[in-house]
């Protein structure tokens, strides 16, 4: 590897031009690279209710649907309104009270509780169903909802996910640029009081910032990436990465006082000795996010892709662009040295070695019952629930459940050779299920006594394509909660009696499959993420045992994190369960893994027990503690920061993650190397002193 140091070093301004010039193909793939904001659209296709919103834009021409609640506005206004939503480009039908009463049929054979449903007298408020003919998340339906809601001064708000989805693309646009300068400024501070310049912070953040950039650049290639990973991208990089230069950055500080005078061959041998640490380092934390590849809800490999990927892009920046910038800025590096202003930290390893009983008993009285809480914890799935009340379509929600008592809107698609007698009783069953408000098909909108002649064909066309009938049942229960799921296997039990071909489509039974694949994914993403780590860490360290005990440990810091909010009450977004464990586990292990490497070299070197795992902790701690700490500062700001409840938590619990991690490698993985040391020496290679150390 010192060969390629050289080499680095020799060519340090071209890799540096190169870098530089590779930022513009890097941004303009960045900026022609589609965000998706529609999480449910990261279910499999492969099941029912994905399926179904296929055949809903194919035979139907309908991607997504909103329902508007109108309210300070006349009947004529409305239909003023009316007309100029179905004039926004994209909206395919807009159904409401007036549609069925402007047509010629007396008024008295209109069915009374379609009506109810569509006006309430109380209010004033007249709900619409508009149609798009585009999909749920689609460009041209988001565009279609800013324009309809530009249409009127908030008297026409819009729910369902269309409209959901518009809101957190605005506040993504909006935040997006600030989560990266709250990362970088508080990276910035904590490493400005750690380290022992005031420039090499900047510098590092330079070299990271363009590895992000070129990380996002190649999202190209995919087409799109999630809003989630849109927002976490940077951020996560940031946070995982900073080691591999603050790694450089010692080892070109010790080679200086090896070859005094000669930087350049100083930086080369500083090159060599990061690459051989960083790869191995690295390997864990690529581990831990290509282990969310395994999930069947596809927002696992969107995030672990374009995560693995940044960590790949990390490494090659860290031992190319960063010792370039290092040597071509060197007088000004000197310049702004100084002492750290945060000291090193005491000399604890004695202690810990000393005291490792009383962490030991704080282990086993503490992990059984983080251990229930993380399996214990409350976790949401509606999105809508957690966003900021002034939202348009968090008003319009609340709009929906106070004029009208309303929460979730189904669609079940079934086929229009069901008799017309028949599609009424399963109509009528419908209606008598716990929660439903109403279910308007064809049949319920003009009622059984007005002849087919009459209905309207853009109603027909909408509501019966001759192949398919479409009917909307609305809900009072909202999304993602425990009825509106039992409500759901209802209807779904009763339409599949009439028509074994019928699907229930809608949010709320996207949602009712969200719960369920995440519940296995989440099984399936812990397994995968300990079994790749525990194989890498076998292999790096080999040994048998150490891989069990180091996984073990984190497992407990990760056990802590997930089960305080049992304890505080706080309700968590789906992905947090299934996402956190295993990134705190790729990432935080390397703290372990530090520890371990010293602990063995001073073994192999013939210390004692005790004198060598004090010695591994006392000389680990101080770049433990930068690395969590800088972790800390990428990820609690942004937490701190969001708006988006889902992006908020994931980064506090990232922030918080890294801290417990820290605390549970500098006290509970010594007393467990007190305690199996024995084991540890007979089950692994490098550990017994060496004759030749003698």
């Amino acid at each position: 590897m010192i060969k390629f140091g050289k080499k680095v070093v020799k060519f340090r301004i071209p890799i540096l031009i190169i870098s530089l010039l590779l930022l513009i193909p890097s941004a303009i793939g960045y900026l022609n690279t589609r965000i998706n904001y529609d999480i449910l659209s990261y279910l499999p296709k492969d099941i029912e209710t994905m399926q179904g919103q296929d055949i809903l834009l194919d035979e139907f021409g309908t991607g997504a649907f909103s329902v508007a609640v109108v309210s300070g506005m006349e009947d004529r206004e409305i239909t003023v309104l009316e007309d100029e939503i179905k004039n926004v480009a994209h909206v395919k039908d807009v159904l409401w009270y007036g549609s069925i009463a402007d047509i010629s049929i007396p008024m008295d054979v209109l069915p009374s509780d379609m009506k109810d449903m569509l006006y309430d007298a109380d209010t004033g408020s007249s709900l619409m169903i508009i149609t798009f003919d585009t999909s749920m998340s689609a460009d041209e339906t988001l565009d279609a909802v800013e324009e309809i809601r530009g249409l009127t001064d908030r008297q026409c708000l819009l729910s369902g996910m269309s409209a959901v989805v518009t809101d957190i693309k605005k506040i993504c646009n909006s935040e997006a640029i600030m989560y990266v300068v709250i990362a970088a400024g508080l990276s910035i501070l904590v490493l400005a009081l750690t380290m022992d310049s005031f420039l090499i912070p900047v510098i590092f953040l330079l070299s990271i910032g363009m590895a992000i950039i070129y990380n996002l650049g190649t999202n190209f290639v995919s087409g799109e990436i999630s809003f989630i990973t849109q927002a976490l991208a940077a951020v996560l990089q940031l946070a995982v990465t900073m080691d591999y230069s603050i790694f450089l950055w010692h080892s070109y500080e010790e080679n200086q006082e090896r070859y005094p005078g000669d930087k350049k061959r100083a930086m080369a041998h500083a090159i060599s000795q990061t690459i051989t640490s960083v790869v191995g380092s690295s390997i864990t934390t690529i581990a831990g996010f290509l282990a969310m590849c395994f999930m069947t809800f596809t927002l696992g490999m969107d995030l672990g892709i374009v995560m693995a990927k940044g960590v790949v892009f990390g490494v090659i920046g860290c031992v190319t662009i960063l010792p370039a910038m290092i040597l071509i800025l060197d007088k000004p590096i000197e310049k702004t040295k100084h002492r750290p202003i945060v000291p090193q930290i005491g000399k604890i390893g004695n202690f810990v070695t000393k005291h490792y009983v009383v962490f030991l008993i704080i282990f086993l009285v503490v992990v059984g019952p983080m251990f229930y809480g993380q399996n214990h914890n409350s976790v949401y799935y509606d999105l809508v629930g957690t966003l900021p009340e002034n939202l348009e379509s968090v008003e319009a929600g609340n709009a929906l459940e106070s004029d009208f008592d309303m929460g979730a809107t189904h669609v079940i698609l079934a086929s229009s050779d069901l008799p017309s007698k028949t599609a009424n009783q399963m109509e009528n069953e419908i209606k008598k299920v716990d929660g439903v408000q109403f279910a308007l098909g064809l049949d319920s909108v003009v009622g059984p006594m007005v002849p087919d002649s009459f209905v309207p064909s853009d109603i027909k066309e909408m509501l019966n394509n001759g192949k398919y009938q479409m009917i909307y049942v609305m809900s009072e229960y909202k999304t993602g909660t425990d009825e509106v799921n039992a409500q759901c296997d209802a209807i779904r039990e009763i339409v599949k009696k009439y028509d074994e071909s019928a699907m229930l489509i809608g949010e709320a039974p996207c949602t009712e499959d969200l719960i369920t694949i995440t519940d296995t994914d989440f099984k399936v993403v812990n397994a995968a993420s300990i079994v790749l780590i525990f194989i890498i860490i076998a292999v790096v360290l080999k040994s048998i045992s150490l891989p069990v005990i180091l996984v073990s440990v984190i497992e407990f810091a990760i056990f802590i994190n997930m089960g305080i909010p049992h304890y505080t009450h706080t309700v968590l977004p789906f992905i947090a369960s299934i996402v956190i464990g295993t990134i705190q586990l790729g990432a935080t292990v390397d703290y372990a893994i530090l520890m371990t490497n010293k602990y063995k070299r001073e073994r192999n070197h013939g210390a004692d027990k005790k004198s060598a795992i004090a010695t591994a902790l006392n000389s680990s701690l101080q770049s433990i503690l930068v690395s969590a700490l800088s972790f800390f500062a990428a990820t609690f700001g942004v937490g701190l920061y969001s708006s988006i409840d889902m992006i908020s938590s994931l980064c506090t619990l990232l922030a918080r993650g890294a801290i417990i991690s820290l605390f549970v490698v500098a006290f509970i993985l010594p007393a467990m190397f007190m305690v199996f040391d024995k084991l540890i020496l007979h089950t692994s290679i490098g550990f017994k002193p060496d004759s030749s150390n003698k």
